[in-house]
């Protein structure tokens, strides 16, 4: 455990900063989940409006900092193509 008070408060900063960012992934794993089951289901409109919705919420991740740009991309860019093959 830490005996400075700067690096006592840092612990608090982070771990506030970790459960911030775990919140966000989840969701962000959730909305992408909700596209892969439109997807497997068969339902062309219920895939789109998911992935309208996992686009908003992986863009607003990488405008935090939880994920890199690119990385975020990528990820749209694979939902889109694989509601693009339905």
């Amino acid at each position: 455990m830490a005996n400075i008070k700067s690096a006592k408060k840092r612990i608090k900063v982070i771990e506030a900063k970790t459960l911030r960012n775990k919140m966000i992934k989840s969701g962000v794993k959730t909305s992408v989940k909700k596209v892969y089951s439109a997807i497997e289901s068969g339902d062309k409109e219920a895939a789109n409006s998911a992935l309208i919705a996992a686009t908003s919420d992986i863009d607003r991740a990488a405008s935090k900092g939880v994920f890199h740009k690119n990385t975020a991309s990528r990820k749209v860019s694979r939902l889109s193509q694989a509601v693009n093959k339905m």
